[in-house]
């Protein structure tokens, strides 16, 4: 078992949110080292989608679930000068930190209320949460009431949950499906992963 692969087991079983941070928090200084050895794609594909869809300066985006940071560094490399980091874990908010792109941090989970005001985000990106022992369908309203009419919402789901759970929720949830690719293995060198896909929404 890689170690990747131990601390995935450990935050899939988290049965609340609080267990969840505390086992995050646990991680957060190996995280990005572990995931690079798995070979994590979800960071990489979601930075490609928001070039594709949002114009190079739009802001300000929500990095939900932000971890250590990968996406933030990414997107401010591209231009976008405004992203706001959100996750449910203090200590990979604060190796984020360290990167020095985010314009605030907000310590929250997703499925719960989240601390912004209607519209207030042009995009928001999400990677690696729609999964396993953590966001669901619950997470979408919030999520849709937070971002700008024209705005999009970038997420990468895990194949089950997208099928049985948030496909079917997004007509509910005031989102419609703009674009999604095809299924894919988010870390390669974990033969355990099962199939993920990445989506690009918008407010209906």
């Amino acid at each position: 078992m890689t170690n990747a692969d131990e601390h995935l087991k450990a935050v899939y079983g988290a049965e609340n949110p609080e267990e969840t941070a505390q086992r995050y928090n646990a991680w957060a200084q190996g995280y990005e080292a572990d995931m690079a050895r798995a070979g994590y794609r979800h960071p990489a594909i979601v930075t490609a989608l928001c070039a594709r869809h949002l114009a190079v300066g739009a802001a300000p985006l929500l990095d939900a679930g932000a971890g250590t940071g990968l996406i933030g560094d990414w997107l401010s490399l591209l231009g976008y000068p405004q992203i706001e980091a959100l996750d449910v874990s203090e200590g990979m908010l604060g190796v984020a930190r360290q990167k020095g792109v985010y314009s605030a941090f907000h310590n929250s989970a997703l499925g719960q209320s989240l601390p912004f005001e209607d519209a207030r985000f042009a995009g928001i990106v999400c990677a690696g949460v729609f999964t396993t022992g953590h966001a669901g369908a619950e997470a979408l309203p919030e999520l849709r009431r937070c971002t700008k009419e024209g705005g999009y919402l970038i997420l990468t789901v895990k194949e089950t949950l997208w099928s049985e759970a948030l496909f079917p929720s997004l007509a509910s949830a005031g989102l419609a499906l703009l674009e999604t690719t095809d299924p894919y293995i988010s870390m390669p060198r974990e033969p355990s992963t099962s199939p993920s896909r990445a989506v690009v929404l918008k407010p209906a």
